[in-house]
Order: C-alpha cells, then sequence, then structure tokens
C-alpha cells in the first residue's frame, strides 16, 4: 500500500514505461508436467482430509484485550512431522493452544488436529525498538513444543485460549516438500509482518500510528506475534481462497514466499502458482523464481492487486534464522547495499536504483489507492468468465479497491495480454481504469491478475466494503474456472490470449497524454 506522503508523480509512475532488465530464467526446468503425489490408483490424500468431519468453531469468540493472550510460532513453516516451539504471554494463569487446518470441510472451513492440555504461562515483556533499523523481536522464552507429526500440509491456525477466555490466533504453515504437478498456495508472510504493528513498529509507522511514518522500522521480525486477532492478512486476503481450492478438490501444494526465497528447487515442475489477496513484499530470489517457473510452462495467478510492488531483504536474527525483512523504502539512500548492489537495495521495484517495475510478471501495475468502484466485465466471451452469466457492462458494486492495477502498453507489459475488465474509477480526484489482464507467453504458461484488492475478500458472502453478498457467486466461479485451467497445466496451450490492450489504453507512451483524458 502507499506511504504516508503518496503523491501525484508516484500515482502517474504507473505508466511511465520504466525498462526492466534481464530476468534470470535458469533456475527451474522441466515445465509443468512433473506429477503429483497422487498417482493412478492412489486416493487424493487433500480429498480424503477434506472428506473428514470439520469444526465449525475455529473462530474467536472472545478476542480480548491486546496483551490478555498472544504468541508466535518459532519457525514460519515446517514439514509434516517436525517439531515447531510456541511462545506464549499472557495476563492469566495459563493457557490451553488448538491447531486448525484450514481448508474446505463440507463448509466448516476448519479440523482441528491436535489440542493442549492445560499450559501455565505469565506476562512476557514487550521489548523496545532497537538499533538503526528500529526492529521489534520479542525475544520471549518458549512455552511449549508441538510435534506436527500427523499433520497434513496446508495452512494452519493456532488458536490461543487463556484462563479467562480470551482468544488470539497464531499462523503457521505445514509446507509441501515438493510442488511438483499442483497449485502452489503461497502465504505471503513477509507482507504479514510488514504490516505488523505489534510492539508499535512496522514497515509503516512507529508508536505514533500511521502520521508516525519517520519512526518506522525499516526491518521488522517475524519473531514476534501479529497484531489484532494474530492473523489478520491472513484471514482476510487468504483463507477464502484456501476453502475454494480445497473445495474443488484439486492437487495442492501449501508455501509461505520465505520457503521460495530459501529453496531454489521448491517450484520445480509446479502447476501453477498463486498469489493471494496481498502479496506486496518479495525478495529478487522469490521474484527470480517464480519468474523461472512462468518461462518454464508453469502458470501464474495473482488474486490481488499490489503484488511484488516493494523489493525486500531477507536477513539472520542473532538465533541465526533469516527472520529478518528489511526494506528501507522512501530512505532506500540509507540501505547499506547502496553503491554496492543496486539490485538488492529494498524500495519499490520499479524505483531508483535499479527499476526493475513488476509488471513484466504480473501483467498489471499497481497505480494507486483509496478507491471503491464497481468491477465492470469487458470480454464475457472469456473462458473466466464462463458460468457467471455475465454480459458486457455486467457490474459488481464496490469490488475494486482500495488498491488497484491498470495495464499499460509500455515496453515492459507482455504480450498477448487480453484485459478482460475494464472499470472506471476515480482515486485521489483523479480518474483511471483499473484492469482484470490475462497474458500467455512462449513457454505456454498463463498468468492472470484480479487487478483489486478485494477480489479474495469477497468469496464469502459478508458484505463488507459494500460488495453486495450475490458479488461471492460470480468471484467464486471466476476463481474456480481459473484454478481448474491452470491446474491441468500450461493455460497458453489450451487457452491462448489474444491482444486486446491497445482497444483499451491506445495513449499509454505520449508524454502529452494525462489520466484526465481517460473518460
Amino acid at each position: 500500500m502507499g506511504d504516508v506522503g503518496w503523491d501525484r508523480r508516484h500515482f502517474l509512475g504507473a505508466a511511465a514505461g520504466v525498462g526492466v532488465g534481464a530476468l534470470a530464467a535458469g533456475c527451474i526446468t522441466g515445465g509443468s508436467t512433473g506429477g503429483g503425489s497422487t498417482r493412478p490408483g492412489h486416493a487424493d490424500p487433500l480429498a480424503a482430509e477434506n472428506a473428514l468431519p470439520g469444526d465449525h468453531d475455529w473462530g474467536l469468540a472472545r478476542r480480548g484485550t491486546d496483551r490478555a493472550v498472544e504468541g508466535y510460532a518459532d519457525r514460519i513453516s515446517v514439514l509434516p512431522g517436525e517439531t515447531f516451539h510456541l511462545h506464549v504471554s499472557t495476563t492469566a494463569k495459563g493457557f490451553r493452544a488448538e491447531a486448525f487446518r484450514m481448508g474446505w470441510y463440507g463448509g466448516a472451513q476448519a479440523r482441528r488436529v491436535w489440542a493442549s492440555e492445560h499450559i501455565p504461562g505469565g506476562a512476557q515483556p514487550v521489548p523496545a525498538a532497537h538499533g538503526d533499523t528500529r526492529t521489534v523481536s520479542a525475544g520471549w522464552q518458549p512455552s511449549l513444543a508441538i510435534s506436527t507429526r500427523g499433520w497434513p500440509e496446508g495452512a494452519y491456525l493456532i488458536r490461543l485460549t487463556s484462563d479467562s477466555g480470551e482468544q488470539r490466533y497464531v499462523p503457521l504453515t505445514v509446507r509441501s516438500a515438493s510442488t511438483a504437478g499442483k497449485l502452489v498456495l503461497v502465504n505471503a508472510v513477509g507482507t504479514w509482518q510488514a504490516y505488523n504493528t505489534w510492539g508499535g513498529h512496522s514497515l509503516y509507522q512507529g508508536p505514533g500510528g500511521k502520521s508516525d511514518y519517520d519512526n518506522r522500522s525499516l526491518a521488522v521480525s517475524c519473531d514476534r506475534p501479529y497484531d489484532r486477532d494474530g492473523a489478520p492478512l491472513f484471514t482476510t486476503y487468504e483463507q477464502p481462497a484456501i476453502a475454494l481450492a480445497e473445495k474443488l478438490g484439486l492437487p495442492l501444494a501449501y508455501v509461505t514466499n520465505i520457503d521460495i526465497d530459501r529453496d531454489p528447487q521448491l517450484l520445480y515442475g509446479a502447476r501453477a502458482i498463486v498469489s493471494l489477496g496481498h502479496d506486496e513484499y518479495w525478495t529478487p530470489a522469490m521474484r527470480d523464481r517464480v519468474t523461472a517457473a512462468r518461462d518454464a510452462g508453469c502458470n501464474l495467478a495473482f488474486l490481488g492487486a499490489n503484488a511484488c510492488f516493494r523489493r525486500i531483504r531477507l536477513e539472520a536474527t542473532p538465533a541465526g534464522q533469516r527472520h529478518l525483512v528489511v526494506c528501507y523504502k522512501t530512505d532506500w539512500p540509507h540501505d547499506p547495499m547502496n553503491g554496492r548492489d543496486d539490485a538488492a537495495v529494498t524500495t519499490d521495484w520499479r524505483a531508483a536504483p535499479h527499476p526493475r517495475p513488476e509488471n513484466s510478471m504480473t501483467g498489471t501495475l499497481y497505480e494507486s489507492n483509496p478507491t471503491s468502484a464497481p468491477y465492470v466485465v469487458a470480454d464475457p466471451g472469456h473462458w473466466l468468465f464462463e458460468g457467471t452469466g455475465a454480459s458486457r457492462g455486467t457490474s459488481f458494486a464496490n469490488l475494486v479497491g482500495t488498491e488497484y492495477d491498470r495495464v499499460n502498453s509500455g515496453q515492459d507489459t507482455p504480450r498477448p495480454m487480453e484485459i478482460v475488465a475494464h472499470s472506471k474509477l476515480v482515486c485521489r480526484g483523479v480518474r483511471s481504469y483499473g484492469d482484470s489482464a490475462y497474458y500467455t507467453t512462449a513457454s505456454g504458461s498463463g498468468v492472470f491478475n484480479t487487478g483489486t484488492m478485494r477480489w479474495v475478500e469477497s468469496l464469502t458472502d459478508d458484505p463488507g466494503h459494500g460488495i453486495p453478498p450475490h458479488t461471492a457467486e460470480f468471484t467464486s466461479r471466476v476463481t474456480a474456472n481459473l484454478f481448474r485451467v491452470f491446474a491441468a497445466g500450461p493455460a497458453g496451450h489450451t487457452h491462448p490470449a489474444r491482444d486486446t490492450v491497445e482497444q483499451y489504453h491506445p495513449y499509454d507512451g505520449d508524454p502529452t497524454w494525462t489520466k484526465q483524458n481517460l473518460w
């Protein structure tokens, strides 16, 4: 999202068409034809998992005060069977913990796979920010060790309940050892931490709140609880899409973006990679490996807006784990990598000193926020809209927002590109458009970007942001069409794109043209 002090120069930067250097495409080979774990005569383990009884009671009945109970795991992700430690602070005498695997489960959307006995507890301190980067790291003593033996791969919420009944989540990914032949769902941990204000600091603000930009952290630690319910970006921007993917019975793999950075072979043979609803912060290794997967025939889906907007770096904590998410943003001249390795300087991907706009991978460019506008279908005959009943001009109120992306026709925009939705909007007094777009590549891969932050939120019937509940029927069907086609293999072979960019953006690149000419 935009920082305090966003101006019209940044707003118009999406159409600037800054050049991009060549992408490394040698990280992954073998295309998308690798087989998954399901073989003829063998049951799909995820289908069997979702056939088990679910638990409707996985939510927070009483969140309570911020310090009542909170915690974090010492591992961002684990392989099935590995052990992690839970670090918990509570103002009560003790607490209990339960682990819920998130899925479909006949509509319950979760299954409880483990529960602790009563654990004695106590309050652990909130440390001050330290160092030039103003980093907050909890450094708490561990409360218990938990084995994941018998836990299936997936996205998990550990629910903490204090003796006083107050509750909070701790997210954890039980990651897949292989993604071959699967639709890969990526938990955006780097972005979760960027917005996490626990301890008074995030990459956006200091203790004074949103107006305290100058005292923000320049590096945030994964070794601390998350704010609010303990998993706010996961529950808002990821969990609804995970429930839908598991409902469809597709072969799925689960990883975090930190895992993609860590393991150069992790995406080998993946059928599709799904960036969920808010996936803003990427390291160069993350981007190179996802791009290389695309260039080997793997499909990419971006279900939000503002994806791959910030370049980050992962650094080690004193314990030796790469749990520090570094992003200097507008202070990039002070980044220690400036002048040493400009490609590693942590600022916007499209900005100096090493501009590499994100649309060469995502297809669309983040433009601005905030806005709220109808989502307007432009190409109702497109395969993505099959079964929706939509016609040209069909609209869905307030589905575009609060951040949005737009296609341009600059040199970095992949072609052929189809604009399938084209939505008028006004943002910060400027008239523009938000776009959903689909492009295909020479390798056969297909890439789709919804171009709106509210897509995953709309998959539920909750009419948040003024989105009518019936919108869920539309976005769920489009997402299901997308997942099924992308899970089947290189979508460009079966559903090639035809270029329609010039029908919608004929003036991009003309220095005399402004967005006020749009409509």
